[in-house]
């Protein structure tokens, strides 16, 4: 449990209003990712976040799995992080020129984590 609330206070920042654009339809979304990797150098995350509906990364050194739909406008995931669940959440998701997607938690009213489109 401690890893949880260190992940979660690590990513995890209040969302603001940048020039992000939101990402409205599941096609766009993974249009975006296909083949590409989210980081978040400064904390060690790394995710893909995969067309079939699959998610594969690690973060703090530990591994990330889980699964994803994309369900009324949102990308709703389940994710299990170094043994521990996280939980399903459905986050807004949103980019910043072609390299940077946003997502914030509990469709948009919650905390929002950057990450880097590689």
């Amino acid at each position: 449990m401690k890893r949880l609330a260190l992940l979660l206070g690590l990513a995890a920042t209040p969302a603001f209003a940048e020039s992000y654009i939101p990402v409205v339809d599941q096609d766009t979304f993974v249009s975006l990712l296909n083949g590409k990797e989210l980081r978040h150098g400064f904390y060690g995350i790394t995710l893909n976040v995969l067309e079939n509906g699959q998610i594969k990364g690690a973060a703090i050194g530990w591994e990330i799995t889980g699964n994803w739909v994309w369900q009324d406008g949102y990308f709703c995931r389940d994710l299990i992080w170094g043994g521990d669940p996280l939980g399903y959440n459905c986050q807004l998701v949103e980019v910043r020129g072609d390299d940077r997607i946003r997502f914030t938690v509990d469709r948009g009213a919650g905390n929002s984590a950057s990450f880097r489109i590689r």
